[in-house]
């Protein structure tokens, strides 16, 4: 379950999944601009998107969530322009994301037009 109302951020970039918890949060800090006992999450991927980690910080210290598919490979997101090193996603895409769903940013579109019939 992740907690409502957390920020969530991807790094675009791989990682070596051997890093522990010293070397993952000097990459949030290097690579997102964050504190990595901020009380967000951050995740990372491995170079063949098989696996990743989690990096987050419960109030008494850091942990890191490890997951590996069994088959296929996360699907990380686009980054909004070049350069950018990480993205923001909410909890419904993170969710998606863990359980192997294709994730794609929202984008904004204009509102569809009313259309009058007689």
């Amino acid at each position: 379950m992740i907690p409502s109302g957390v920020e969530i951020f991807i790094g675009l970039e791989p990682i070596d999944l051997r890093w522990s918890f010293d070397r993952l949060a000097g990459l949030v800090e290097e690579r997102i601009g964050r504190k990595a006992r901020s009380r967000a999450l951050f995740v990372f991927f491995g170079k063949h998107r098989a696996a990743l980690k989690v990096l987050f910080y419960d109030g008494t210290g850091l942990c890191i969530f490890y997951k590996r598919l069994d088959r296929g490979t996360f699907r990380v997101p686009e980054p909004p322009r070049g350069g950018t090193t990480s993205v923001i996603v909410d909890e419904r895409l993170l969710d998606d994301l863990l359980a192997g769903i294709e994730v794609v940013q929202p984008t904004r579109t204009r509102a569809p037009r009313k259309t009058t019939t007689h």
